[in-house]
């Protein structure tokens, strides 16, 4: 019985875990959805719009750093074209500097050459004068002496003589007046090409306007002595001219009915102002280096031939009867001093160069103005305003001083500085 029990609930145990093991295993059946294959069109139509969408976009990024390299390009282009130019006005600012050392130097050179000339010819001349009378007063019955000053006399006076030549030949006060207005000019474009280049605004024709400039000066005031000096004694007296010839300058036009600082009454000022410079200034300067100019041929010519008479004189000393030869040497060497003391002591050759210079300087202002004048775009002229105050201040005047001169009936000199 007992047996029978225990197989009983053994056999119900088993058949228990036997439904639970199954109940476990007995795992749901999933269903598996079958996927549409996409149709090949529609995979077309999407690669299409896909590789469409790349294209464009990358077609803009594209365009766009193009653009932005091509504006930076450009910018950088101008750039450097700017910096070019003004680094060539650097190098053009460096020649100028040196130019100006030049010519100072140079001019004090031939400053000292005019004082040390004059003051060893004068020397010279004296001495020869000196050995003449004491030989003309000598007493001693020996010809040896009597010779000696003679021949010493005569030397002296043949040295004198040949000096003087290449002196007036030469003028050293006009040289040395040559390169103290060169100096000035080069000093002068030197500080204008340096306001060029602080204010930026620079462009190839300041470049060849500042080349052309210092080229022009080189011209007008040469360096060398031989060849390319100029003459000191010209047939025509003409007015220096240190400047190229003047362009037109392609100045950048504003827009709009602005006048530019010019009206109807400051042309006419500036046409009296023409006039006047013509006909006084100008005219006044011009004559009196003709004056100068005549002076100085005149005592270039006379101070060699009294050294020549006066060698001639002592030459002839002892050899024929009469005074002549004593007066021809003394009062010809005393006579050769007055004259070298007034031509050079003087310095009448610089006043021949400082006459010239001013005349040119006149020349300048007048082609200046007409410039502007015949300039019939307006906004192409200088301005105005600043025209008039510098046309003002180069005579000397203020702006009241200046339309006042303009308008009074009475014309005098229009500068006021010379």
């Amino acid at each position: 019985m007992a047996n029978c029990v225990i197989h009983t609930i053994v056999s119900s145990f088993w058949c228990l875990s036997t439904r639970s093991i199954a109940a476990t295993m007995n795992v749901p059946k999933i269903h598996v959805t079958k996927i549409t294959t996409t149709p090949s069109s529609l995979v077309a139509d999407l690669d299409y719009l896909n590789n469409f969408t790349s294209s464009t976009t990358t077609s803009k990024h594209y365009t766009t750093t193009n653009n932005s390299n091509t504006n930076f390009n450009k910018s950088t282009t101008q750039l450097t074209q700017k910096s070019m130019e003004i680094a060539k006005l650097h190098l053009i600012m460096e020649i100028v500097s040196d130019r100006l050392e030049m010519h100072k130097n140079v001019g004090a050179q031939r400053d000292n050459w005019n004082h040390l000339l004059l003051t060893s010819v004068n020397t010279i001349t004296l001495s020869a004068s000196t050995m003449l009378a004491l030989a003309a007063t000598s007493t001693t019955s020996s010809g040896a002496p009597l010779m000696a000053l003679k021949v010493s006399s005569t030397i002296l006076f043949i040295a004198a003589t040949g000096i003087l030549s290449v002196m007036n030949k030469i003028q050293p006060s006009q040289l040395a007046e040559e390169q103290r207005n060169a100096a000035r000019l080069f000093k002068q474009l030197h500080g204008e090409l340096r306001t060029k280049v602080s204010l930026g605004n620079v462009n190839e024709f300041d470049v060849s306007e500042a080349m052309e400039r210092v080229l022009a000066l080189d011209k007008a005031y040469p360096l060398p002595l031989l060849g390319t000096m100029l003459d000191k004694f010209p047939h025509k007296v003409e007015p220096a001219v240190w400047w190229p010839q003047r362009k037109k300058k392609h100045q950048w036009k504003e827009e709009g009915n602005n006048n530019n600082g010019w009206d109807s009454r400051l042309e006419g000022e500036m046409k009296a102002i023409v006039k006047a410079l013509r006909k006084k200034d100008m005219a006044e300067y011009m004559s009196l280096s003709r004056k100068a100019l005549n002076l100085n041929k005149v005592l270039a010519v006379s101070g060699p031939l009294l050294t020549g008479f006066a060698a001639i004189g002592s030459a002839c000393l002892g050899s024929v009867n009469g005074s002549w030869p004593v007066m021809f040497g003394v009062v010809g060497g005393a006579l050769a001093c007055v004259v070298n003391t007034i031509e050079h002591g003087g310095q009448v050759g610089m006043v021949v160069e400082l006459y010239r210079s001013l005349t040119g300087f006149f020349k300048l202002m007048e082609e200046t103005i007409q410039q502007n004048l015949r300039e019939k775009d307006i906004q192409r002229r200088e301005n105005g305003e600043m025209f008039e105050i510098k046309v003002a201040l180069q005579l000397g005047r203020n702006v009241e001083e200046l339309r006042q001169f303009s308008s009074s009936t009475q014309k005098d000199f229009a500068s006021k500085i010379f």
